[in-house]
């Protein structure tokens, strides 16, 4: 009997270690290939985020369950035993059946040779996991190693030392919380709405069974049953998948005070298509007009189909640093700036395990000359905000440092004076959200005033 809800979690695996695929484009695919729906899909779901989230920690248990070194076990057999791993330790699911349907899915590899084998060292390994819970393995494998120490804090919450090293940084002062932190990128999140202005009343989408009200954005409901494509309002645009960390940003820009305001905006890295959907709205609101800039042709594809049919917007093919928009200057200037994504990692289980500390430095130069370019693009007494779904200084704070010491034409305003219904943003000027104070992803955003 096959066991497709396991058989697709398990090419999932294969599939993000093999052909260095985005899970979360991949997985609607296999659900959809394998007939999986309900609980059977949520059930995949769980079963090939959560290892993929806990990677690090499995194969540290894991690795302490077999006689050979870890490295030296085929990768097929190591995914087999790695979901096995985290049905044990972190699922729901009797012992007996997550090592049974293990045994199975590692009789099921190819070459068919040696099938009886794969299954006995499968059983004997996954036997030896189930002796303790995840506390317990904790307690074994800690040994001395102090409770603060970054390696075993990496080790333990699933997360490489480097990641666990930035985020405690970005945290300063409370660094106390950097567990609290590590939990909740691995709590997956629920999906978030985004009612988009002029398309669909917030109040309409909040009269839907499966969803209830947002946390913090005014526009956002939390999906509570189902998935978004089945939603009619989902699939027709009129409301987007958006994380609120992503609609206060627009939303701050949107409500920055400019004088003389000619209704002129700009979406600089425009691509998929979420806030630029937002912002077509909220500027049509407010009687103006966007301007959404996407270097990728496919992607800025993706933009406009993401926009109202009627909209007056414009989508602009071009790369940001050199003006494809010509000399129009704009009253509000959106730069969501390409980065390392450390903020969303419980949304993209894999992401932690691709990034390194070389991506930085690549990512940096482009944040400095894209955010010298917003500013040119930005009229006098222009709004221009800096955002990033990264906390990492050197993604943040650093990038606005380096920028505002070569100019004399732009101050940085506090720009948690424009989200007043979200406490706790930091220190300030700068915002920064959490996911585990805020229950958004991690997004930073900076506002700057063209003087």
């Amino acid at each position: 009997m096959t066991d497709k809800p396991r058989e697709a979690a398990l090419e999932l695996l294969r599939a993000v270690r093999e052909d260095d695929a985005y899970a979360n484009l991949v997985l609607p695919q296999l659900l959809h290939g394998y007939g999986l729906s309900g609980r059977d899909a949520a059930f995949a779901t769980e079963l090939a985020y959560g290892t993929l989230r806990g990677l690090g920690w499995y194969d540290a248990v894991l690795a302490s369950c077999v006689t050979r070194p870890w490295q030296k076990v085929e990768p097929a057999l190591q995914d087999v035993l790695r979901l096995g791993a985290h049905q044990v330790l972190a699922m729901r699911v009797p012992d007996h059946a997550a090592v049974d349907s293990s045994c199975v899915l590692a009789r099921g590899l190819l070459p068919r040779s040696g099938a009886d084998a794969r299954a006995g060292f499968v059983n004997a390994v996954l036997r030896k996991v189930a002796k303790h819970d995840a506390d317990g393995w904790a307690l074994q494998l800690q040994a001395e190693r102090a409770d603060d120490d970054v390696e075993w804090l990496g080790t333990r919450w699933s997360h490489p030392a480097w990641i666990v090293r930035a985020m405690r940084d970005a945290l300063g002062t409370r660094r106390g919380e950097l567990v609290d932190l590590l939990v909740a990128d691995n709590t997956p999140a629920r999906p978030s709405l985004v009612a988009r202005p002029g398309r669909l009343p917030v109040e309409d989408l909040l009269a839907l069974p499966e969803v209830e009200p947002g946390r913090w954005s005014p526009l956002a409901a939390t999906l509570v049953d189902g998935t978004p494509d089945s939603l009619a309002c989902v699939r027709d645009g009129r409301v987007g998948v958006q994380d609120e960390g992503s609609q206060l940003v627009a939303l701050a820009l949107a409500r920055a005070q400019v004088d003389g305001d000619t209704g002129r905006w700009l979406d600089m890295c425009a691509g998929p298509g979420g806030k630029a959907a937002l912002l077509d709205g909220l500027a049509r609101e407010a009687g103006g007009h966007l301007v959404a800039v996407e270097q990728h042709a496919h992607r800025a594809d993706l933009v406009q189909q993401s926009l109202a049919p009627d909209s007056p917007s414009q989508v602009v093919t071009g790369d940001s640093r050199h003006a494809p928009w010509g000399d129009e200057q704009f009253d509000r200037v959106l730069l969501d700036a390409p980065c390392t994504g450390l903020g969303a990692l419980r949304r993209r289980p894999e992401s932690r395990w691709r990034r390194t500390t070389a991506d930085l430095a690549a990512l940096g130069s482009l944040q400095r000359d894209l955010l010298r370019s917003a500013i040119d693009a930005a009229r006098p007494g222009g709004v221009i905000a800096y955002a990033t779904c990264s906390p990492h200084l050197a993604e943040t704070e650093f990038v606005i440092s380096d920028v505002l010491k070569g100019r004399t034409d732009v101050v940085l305003e506090d720009a948690r004076a424009l989200l007043p219904e979200v406490p706790d943003c930091g220190d300030g000027p700068t915002v920064q959200l959490w996911p585990h104070r805020h229950g958004t992803d991690a997004m930073f955003l900076a506002v700057l005033r063209k003087s």
